[in-house]
């Protein structure tokens, strides 16, 4: 048994998983699990940069997980960096910080490592199950990119893409400094065709619709997944592996598309950090849904955290 700790820092949030990995009984037991919205990729798609104010919200999360770290004593830690960090010209001064709080190095990997991590963590408690159809289709939709990964027991095929729900609402919905709220038809429709070109490029290098199980991933996916089971607050034990039939995706994103910033803050299970950008992430789920053929998501909140996990183990 060793005890390991995984930080992912994406667009959106930074998430630490602390977990003991049995290699020989490929058990993972979790020992905290925990999110922080940091939006790390605030400005970057219009900037190139990250923002200063970012990149403290960062450090400070970081300096939290440090000493959750320590209080468990975990043997090795794996930092794992992902879309805004890799686009921006600044992401030195980002790796700097990190290592001086944290002692190791952030990885800034590339979109098939992350697609890697992401499958492994996700498909690896769905061996077996005969209920699900392989190969599996998995899909992590994060704020700055989406990953999609096909394979059965080993990865098949693998692309990342720049569109995420953070990249989206900033490029389309954000008008003088705010999001629009609620969007119009033709931000919408451009959202639509970002995401739409988007899957055709994926589609160039990943068969996504000789899929027979789609399993999403991440937290528009696990937020649809809350708000489709009307829970009074996330629950993630309910969330991970419940599925959500394509068309309670479709009546979830249409309301959330014409909801103002109160109605869905109003929403017990939606984290205040998602508020402006659940409508585009969820879109985004619509829309591959549809592209694939898809009746059903499989919820599941093991992901690329659970993968750096295995990883290190």
């Amino acid at each position: 048994m060793t005890r390991v700790a995984a930080i992912d820092c994406g667009t959106n949030s930074i998430r630490l998983l602390v977990a003991d990995v049995d290699p020989a009984t490929g058990a993972l037991t979790d020992l905290d699990r925990r999110m922080t919205i940091v939006r790390l990729g605030q400005g970057v798609d219009r900037t190139g940069r990250l923002a200063p104010e970012a990149l403290e919200r960062t450090f400070a999360a970081c300096r939290e997980y440090a000493e959750v770290v320590k209080a468990h004593g975990a043997e090795r830690l794996r930092f794992v960096a992902t879309s805004a960090s890799r686009d921006a010209e600044n992401r030195d001064d980002f790796v700097r910080g990190v290592l001086d709080i944290l002692g190791v190095e952030p990885e800034v990997i590339s979109g098939d490592q992350e697609a890697e991590f992401s499958f492994t963590g996700a498909t690896k408690e769905l061996t077996g199950r005969a209920d699900l159809g392989r190969p599996y289709l998995v899909v992590d939709i994060g704020g700055g990119s989406t990953e999609f990964v096909v394979g059965d027991d080993h990865v098949r095929a693998a692309r990342s893409v720049d569109v995420g729900c953070v990249r989206m609402t900033e490029r389309h919905l954000v008008r003088d400094g705010a999001v629009t709220d609620p969007p119009s038809e033709a931000q919408v429709a451009a959202i639509r065709a970002d995401i739409e070109a988007a899957l055709d490029l994926a589609e160039q290098s990943v068969p996504l619709r000789e899929a027979r199980t789609l399993v999403g991933l991440a937290g528009s996916v696990t937020t649809v997944s809350a708000i489709a089971q009307e829970l009074p607050e996330y629950d993630s034990a309910a969330i991970h592996h419940s599925r959500v039939p394509l068309h309670r995706v479709r009546e979830i994103t249409d309301w959330l598309l014409r909801s103002t910033h109160a109605e869905r803050a109003a929403v017990p299970s939606l984290h205040p950090g998602r508020v402006d950008v659940i409508a585009a992430g969820s879109l985004v789920l619509l829309a591959i849904m549809e592209r694939t053929g898809a009746e059903e998501v499989v919820v599941s909140e093991h992901d690329i955290l659970d993968g750096i996990a295995w990883s290190i183990a």
